[in-house]
């Protein structure tokens, strides 16, 4: 394997400025793709995103351009950091200048809306190339930007594909975790957004350690079973791109959609929030995906349901948490104990208790 790469991000967000920055500290040609030429030209002459990640001094080798065909001229390895309501026409604009032999990595954590698609699955349809992969993992970008120690995750069928990211981007602060199962991986990025926004409405509502050990080990058991019913391994949800995404999400003010959350908790309307963020959170589009297809599998998801009341019908949070304690009690770890031989011994004792045989 070549030691050198040529490699593209797509998307000068902090999560894209971050990822390019290693691969062009890591000695790759790199080139980082954004849509605003001023900002292109701010990168290169100045060294920093000041829009995204103002405090990074970029590597004096990473090229910025707003070109999309220079950007990808004779890359390597393809990075795709663009927001999920974007990430289809950007691949679909970019698709004249890419070849099969290509290894193209989505890093976004969110559904395509058109179809309820992962963006793996995007990946497929517009290219049906060989070497496509997706990128996920507990990776705040700023502590990325700090070279704080961090790993992440790549998951592709592909061994051509997981070995390239590994040797691309693995150094001394950063660890690059192996897996093949592309949907478990994709659909714990995706997911952890929402109960983000659930972990930061409870801190804003003063809620204790317990509430929030309560909370992420029952939005792990959630994100699980949906991911399940959609083909995924739930084992996958045991390491870093499920347990650990969704524990740095939701622990960290850090996380935009945490801080969604907290200023929900405080009593802010959701438009307001969004304009002050000024940066996407994935989160709350995906409650409202999740929620609909949900309801369409038959999948059982209180929290999913609960924070769809708070986003998109008004109903406040301390109301929706006091009656998400009378929902019903089930299982713990629905792939030990099922969910269906809880409620058959519950109603055993119902019916001894009426006196039926």
């Amino acid at each position: 394997m070549s030691t050198q790469w040529i490699v593209t991000i797509l998307g000068g967000g902090s999560f894209g400025t971050a990822l390019a920055n290693i691969c062009a500290g890591n000695g790759h040609e790199t080139r980082l793709w954004v849509r605003d030429p001023l900002l292109a030209q701010e990168i290169n002459t100045e060294q920093v995103n000041a829009r995204y990640l103002p405090d990074l001094k970029l590597s004096p080798s990473l090229v910025a351009t707003s070109d999309l065909e220079a950007a990808l001229k004779d890359a390597h390895l393809v990075f795709l950091a663009i927001p999920s309501k974007g990430f289809a026409q950007v691949l679909s604009q970019a698709r004249p200048f890419l070849h099969a032999e290509q290894v193209l990595v989505s890093t976004t954590k969110g559904f395509e809306a058109d179809g309820f698609k992962l963006m793996s699955q995007v990946l497929h349809e517009q290219t049906g190339y060989t070497h496509l992969g997706v990128l996920s993992g507990p990776n705040l970008a700023t502590e990325l930007a700090q070279q704080q120690l961090t790993a992440t995750v790549i998951a592709s069928a592909d061994p051509y594909t997981r070995s390239c990211v590994q040797a691309v981007l693995s150094n001394r602060y950063f660890r690059v975790y192996a897996n093949t199962d592309i949907y478990g991986v994709e659909l714990g990025g995706a997911l952890k957004n929402i109960y983000a926004i659930a972990a930061g409405m409870a801190a804003a509502m003063g809620m204790g350690e317990n509430t929030r050990s309560m909370l992420m080990t029952r939005a792990l058991a959630e994100m699980s079973r949906f991911a399940v019913s959609l083909g995924a391994n739930p084992m996958t949800f045991l390491g870093l791109a499920g347990v650990g995404d969704l524990i740095v999400t939701c622990s960290s003010p850090l996380s935009r959609n945490y801080r969604v959350g907290q200023a929900l908790g405080e009593g802010r309307s959701l438009d307001t929030i969004i304009h002050e963020l000024g940066q996407v959170a994935e989160g709350v589009k995906t409650v409202g995906l999740v929620k609909q297809k949900a309801d369409e599998l038959g999948i059982y998801m209180p929290l999913v349901q609960s924070l769809y009341l708070v986003l998109f019908e008004g109903k406040s949070p301390s109301e929706v948490a006091l009656s998400m304690m009378g929902n019903e009690q089930s299982t713990d770890v629905e792939f030990v104990l099922p969910k269906e031989e809880v409620r058959k011994s519950a109603e055993n004792i119902t019916r001894t208790n009426n006196g039926e045989r």
